[in-house]
């Protein structure tokens, strides 16, 4: 029988040779000089997770569903084949020593920066107990920082009851004196999935909290306009913390809390549109993906869609704005 196989080229071929770039193709290895623009950061860590959760795995997973997309915008026209999403890999956890891990993270994303400072830091998660660290590393970086949290839960939990875990990240930064509590919004807070002690907090702490009735009712780019326009005056940089559970679970099927009420991808794509092309935006983190549950890696897939759209308008706001960079 003859070699056929010379005519029958893999699917990466047939890309190559029709001239469509895979979005995977945009990951480089950080090979230790000054990087810019966006920089993707793996924080695998779900031994902190309330409920059971296999979110360590999602870094890789995400990653891989880069190639899920091409590099082309459609909507914007703009091919973004030439740019470069540095991937700093993975930090190392511990194996059994959860402080240990969030010291490890904190220095990590620490050092990266203060080595990369042009860099826009995507974490991605691991369960949301990351965002102690990584918002703590950031604001050890860039000074005063603000937060805005897309999440379904307030995630302000005593830190007595168990100790840090993935419903306590902003309670432990608030009383670390990393942020203020009027300098995070929390948007998509969602009806029978908190405590009241818990909106209790948020009102003495002079947390701005969006329920999702107000999500529906004012809209998210409303909201997020007016979140912004808060937050510059009193901050040096804000960060955007993007807990998957905030959709409704028609859409994020591989979310640990999963639960019905929430956002429309859509509306979750046009905050991360709007907000990436905010200078005031500085970093973002990706969390509570765990890919053994998804459903044909939905969740991981939408992950990966919104850090292209993070990529694609914050180079079109550059473009636009600063045309000689």
């Amino acid at each position: 029988m003859h070699d056929i196989r010379h005519l029958l080229p893999s699917s990466e071929a047939k890309f190559k040779d029709s001239g469509i770039t895979k979005a995977g193709e945009l990951l480089k290895a950080w090979n230790g000089s000054p990087a810019s623009g966006i920089g993707l950061i793996g924080a695998p860590l779900s031994k902190t997770s309330i409920s059971h959760s296999g979110a360590a795995m999602a870094p890789e997973v995400i990653r891989k569903m880069l190639s899920s997309f091409t590099t082309y915008s459609v909507e914007r026209d703009l091919d973004l084949e030439s740019s470069i999403i540095t991937d700093f890999g993975d930090i190392t956890p511990h194996v059994t020593d959860i402080h240990e891990t969030r010291s490890r993270f904190v220095q990590v994303i620490q050092e990266v920066l203060e080595r990369n400072p042009d860099i826009v830091p995507v974490i991605l998660g691991g369960d949301h107990s990351i965002s102690a660290s990584s918002i703590k590393a950031f604001r050890k970086n860039k000074g005063p920082v603000g937060v805005i949290q897309f999440d379904a839960h307030h995630d302000l939990r005593n830190l007595g009851d168990g100790g840090p875990s993935n419903g306590t990240p902003f309670r432990q930064l608030i009383e670390g004196t990393d942020i203020k509590g009027e300098h995070l919004i929390q948007i998509g807070i969602r009806d029978f999935s908190n405590g009241r002690m818990y909106t209790n907090y948020a009102k003495e702490n002079g947390i701005t909290v969006y329920s999702m009735n107000e999500v529906s009712r004012l809209g998210t780019k409303k909201i997020l306009e007016e979140s912004i326009r808060t937050l510059k005056s009193k901050v040096s940089s804000i960060y955007v913390s993007v807990d998957m559970d905030v959709l409704d679970q028609a859409y994020a099927p591989g979310c640990p809390a999963i639960g019905p009420g929430g956002m429309t991808s859509e509306a979750l794509i046009q905050g991360i549109q709007y907000l990436s092309a905010c200078p005031e935006v500085k970093g973002m983190d990706i969390v509570e993906v765990d890919p053994t549950l998804d459903f044909r890696d939905m969740t991981s897939r939408l992950s990966a869609y919104l850090i292209l759209q993070f990529l694609l308008h914050r180079a079109s706001y550059k473009e636009k704005n600063h045309p000689e960079e």
